[in-house]
């Protein structure tokens, strides 16, 4: 169900068209490209990058993808080929680095696409998003044969290739937490050559299409065969059946090139005919300055022309409240008159004094016995 290969110096590989390939960058390889430095007795553990990318260009054909977590795994180059690379050697520029020693190691890996033997792709296609698994652990031989096998048993087709992978990141998806050990899902594309199975076909009943709506698990019955190993989110499972597929293509008809004769060419007369321009003027300026002026001459007359006046004001006003008026408006003049004297010096009898034995601070004004009510306000300055 797929192609798997361990590279080598310069190695020919013959991927299918149609099927996953995946071809392994073994780190224990490179490791004898690059000299032994530690001391005797210990063992070498370099962290080691990879480089990939198609001879003569910065990076892979677009079928191609590549992996690598850490400096201290293995990289993966995985993809599905295309019908239209048949028969067109691809070759892969690998160069790994060593990351202690700042080495580089450079092997060719030439890819061979083939035809399939069957007719590629399968009419029936299933792609299934798996969410406890990440892209690499998914690409490893026995962890896709186990899940081909679970498919398998629910599907019952005579053919099942894996068809393509794909990581949930590559799809839009977010980077999980470091938490609990979670992973960013993969996504796992399967064909068949027989119908889907009713167990797949649940996945449409309305009830389960409501259950996905409201972001609960549907009710599957063969979720209980791949639950041991993979939790699907069945609410993500697309179906394919290729043979519905009307092929909405249409052929063009190229013609021969040749424009039909239309005959002579005519340019247009050199004399143009003189245009009046009165008439557009009247309409886009005189006209709407003329509506302007009517209007602001009407409430020119409105606003100064037609004001009643203080006198008729006051001839409709009651004597009494223009009495009240007059008074309000004497008695704030003569505040305002009296607050304009604030700035002078106040008179000497309304300042402290002293005792002049004892010192203390004693009022200006007379003692409380005196009969003080006869007295001024304002005592008479020497």
């Amino acid at each position: 169900y797929t192609i798997l290969s361990k590279v080598h110096s310069d190695r020919n590989v013959y991927p299918s068209a149609g099927v996953l390939f995946v071809h392994v960058l073994e780190r224990e390889y490179f490791k004898g490209e690059f000299p032994p430095y530690p001391k005797p007795g210990e063992i070498s553990n370099d962290p080691i990058t990879f480089n990939t990318n198609l001879m003569g260009y910065p990076d892979r054909p677009g079928w191609l993808r590549y992996i690598q977590r850490t400096p201290y795994s293995d990289g993966v180059l995985y993809g599905s080929p295309t019908v239209e690379n048949v028969g067109k050697p691809t070759i892969i520029e690998i160069t790994a680095y060593n990351r202690r020693t700042f080495e580089t190691a450079r092997h060719n890996l030439i890819i061979n696409i083939m035809s399939a033997e069957v007719d590629f792709p399968l009419p029936y296609q299933a792609e299934f998003f798996i969410r406890n698994m990440n892209v690499e652990e998914m690409l490893a031989s026995e962890v896709l044969g186990d899940f081909l096998g679970a498919v398998k048993n629910v599907w019952q087709p005579e053919r099942l290739n894996a068809i393509n992978i794909t990581s949930a990141l590559d799809r839009g998806g977010r980077v999980p937490l470091p938490i609990n050990d979670m992973k960013e899902g993969v996504y796992v594309m399967v064909g068949a050559d027989v119908p889907f199975s009713s167990c797949l076909r649940e996945v449409e009943n309305p009830q389960n299409q409501l259950r996905c709506s409201q972001e609960m698990e549907p009710v599957i019955t063969c979720d209980k065969k791949f639950r041991t190993q993979f939790h699907i989110d069945w609410c993500k499972i697309s179906l394919v059946d290729n043979t519905k597929q009307v092929s909405t293509f249409q052929e063009v008809i190229r013609g021969e090139g040749i424009l039909p004769d239309g005959g002579e060419y005519k340019p247009p007369s050199d004399t143009l005919k003189s245009r009046d321009y009165y008439s557009d003027f009247l309409i886009t300026l005189a006209v709407p300055s003329a509506i302007a002026l009517v209007l602001f001459l009407i409430l020119a007359y409105i606003m100064c022309c037609r004001r009643e006046g203080v006198e008729k004001r006051n001839m409709q006003t009651p004597d009494i409240q223009l009495v009240h008026h007059s008074a309000i408006q004497k008695s704030t003049k003569e505040l305002r008159d009296m607050s304009k004297n604030r700035e002078i010096a106040w008179p000497l009898s309304t300042l402290p004094v002293f005792h002049p034995v004892t010192g203390e601070m004693v009022p200006p004004l007379h003692a409380d016995s005196y009969d003080n009510t006869s007295m001024p306000l304002m005592q008479t300055q020497q």
